[in-house]
């Protein structure tokens, strides 16, 4: 006898005060309307969220920690792409 496996979801969730989703957690749905009424259910009890995403588990791609001088060390040459040379005037707050 074989068993169906219900697909794995990864939860996102957007505080109230965030202006980014974070990863919480994880659930098991069949289908996209379960796993955001499982993942409201789970991971926002106290009506902490203002947004959730699910995204099927499978659908996400990592890149291998192995490999983080080939994907990262690049930058470092290119001084441009990071702004930590301008001044910043102390009235302008935070950006």
């Amino acid at each position: 006898m074989s068993e169906e496996k219900t697909p794995l979801w990864e939860v996102f969730i957007r505080a109230r005060q965030g202006l980014s989703h974070r990863h919480v957690g994880s659930v098991h749905a069949a289908d996209a309307t379960l796993a955001l009424q499982a993942a409201r259910d789970v991971y926002t009890r106290r009506g902490e969220g203002l947004s959730i995403w699910v995204v099927p588990s499978a659908a996400i791609t990592a890149s291998d920690p192995a490999d983080k001088d080939e994907l990262f060390e690049p930058t470092a040459s290119k001084i441009y792409r990071h702004p930590t040379f301008y001044d910043i005037p102390d009235d302008v707050g935070h950006m």
